[in-house]
């Protein structure tokens, strides 16, 4: 629903929001009835006008994660993600720490840049799988995150193919130029971007012997059933990835930030729907029907 709240309070700077994607993630949890502004794909502008995508957490920074870079790991858990532990940016303004701020190159649109965090996720699962160049990836799953994962991938050099299930993620997927996924070969990496056992199993039939799965998506079933005896005969390594964090200087969300950049066609591929910050309803009603289209479908405030 749609509600009045007081304006966000607190330390850190504001932002005033003009983009922010529903995530798969966000679908899952509307049940829980989080005390709570949602929203963790977001972008906006500063207060002199400055376009700026965020980071989506409020890590410790003195924790021995946070410190080593990984601050994804850091000790405050689910309560530093916007949208899930503190307030998000489903609203017309939030107030997030500096740390969060995102600055946008050249040429990316506000408006488009709610993609910087999918596309971060993407990045750190591509860090975390070690792709490079002249590898074979191949991606289950072509919503968001796997269309996501498909760039991130294109830019360290590798091939990918990626399965769909809808008219709208093949075109999508076509348009980013990933392959197919295909049935009758294996490949060097396979990115698990749907979350399931189905396709976690998939994956393993998918993976070479001695290749690796990257364990990309949010595994909201609970109990996940896992082929071991496949797994162990091909010596497959599982990895999983959660969120983003920073490589030395370089955070996972900069690199996304310049891969929209240097990619102008992904926010028309992946951004199949815009809706006015009122309309969160039928927003969110048009985002659980993947058949109908629907791949990110964006809150504009």
């Amino acid at each position: 629903m749609v509600v009045e709240v007081p304006a966000a309070g607190g330390d850190g700077v504001r932002v005033r929001v003009a983009s922010a994607g529903i995530c798969g993630s966000d679908l899952h949890l509307l049940p829980w009835n989080l005390p709570l502004v949602m929203g963790h794909e977001l972008a906006g502008t500063l207060a002199d006008g400055t376009p700026v995508a965020v980071e989506p957490i409020a890590p410790c920074g003195s924790c021995d994660a946070c410190v080593a870079g990984d601050t994804q790991r850091c000790v405050r858990g689910p309560a530093m993600v916007m949208g899930i532990g503190r307030d998000g940016g489903m609203a017309d303004e939030c107030v997030v720490p500096s740390s969060a701020l995102v600055r946008l190159p050249t040429g990316v649109a506000v408006r488009d840049a709610c993609l910087v965090e999918p596309l971060a996720v993407a990045v750190h699962g591509v860090r975390r799988g070690r792709v490079i160049g002249g590898q074979h990836v191949g991606i289950i799953g072509s919503g968001s995150i796997g269309l996501a994962a498909t760039v991130a991938a294109q830019a360290a050099g590798a091939e990918v193919a990626i399965s769909a299930r809808h008219d709208r993620q093949r075109e999508a997927a076509d348009r980013l130029g990933a392959q197919p996924l295909d049935a009758s070969r294996e490949y060097d990496i396979v990115v698990d971007a749907a979350g399931t056992s189905a396709s976690l199993a998939q994956a393993v039939d998918r993976c070479r012997s001695g290749g690796t799965i990257v364990m990309l998506a949010t595994y909201w079933d609970g109990d996940l059933a896992v082929p071991s005896t496949s797994l162990s005969m091909k010596e497959i390594s599982l990895v999983p990835a959660t969120m983003y964090g920073r490589v030395g200087p370089s955070r996972d969300v900069d690199v996304a930030a310049a891969l929209l950049a240097s990619r102008p066609e992904i926010a028309d591929a992946i951004i199949t729907h815009r809706f006015p910050l009122d309309a969160a309803a039928e927003a969110f009603a048009v985002a659980a029907d993947r058949s109908a289209g629907a791949i990110k479908v964006v809150l504009e405030p």
